[in-house]
């Protein structure tokens, strides 16, 4: 159903530290950028990608928005929640862990990036 997700940064390269840190932590590669200076970030089929807003005014965050990002184990949610937290992210709501209610147990770990962007790293037993 998507193609792509975008958020936006005042700070490209404190994006890029974050992100690399993030997404290499869990087996994908550094991010590539485009001729036009957006981050781009492939990873299990999917398209993440981060920009100055095109129409010139500050980037900030949407309240109540939430990206969330597939693992394949919880393990794999630790070491993106750590390295996230190492390279400026902040971690917010829960500890990393389980979560349970009737029918499902999901494994979630919550940051908000440098720019307060929040991402959920999500495990699906």
């Amino acid at each position: 159903m998507y193609s792509h997700m975008m958020v936006g940064s005042n700070d490209i390269e404190r994006s890029r530290r974050f992100y690399d840190a993030t997404f290499t932590a869990i087996g994908g590669v550094a991010g590539k950028v485009d001729p036009k200076g957006r981050l781009i970030y492939d990873c299990r089929g999917g398209r993440f990608m981060v920009t100055a807003p095109i129409n010139g005014e500050p980037a900030s965050i949407g309240n109540g928005s939430t990206i969330g990002f597939r693992m394949d184990s919880p393990e794999e949610a630790d070491a993106w929640h750590a390295a996230g937290a190492a390279a400026g992210g902040t971690p917010i709501e829960d500890a990393p862990g389980w979560r349970e209610r009737p029918g499902v147990r999901l494994y979630l770990a919550y940051l908000r990036d440098p720019d307060g962007n929040k991402l959920c790293a999500l495990y699906r037993e």
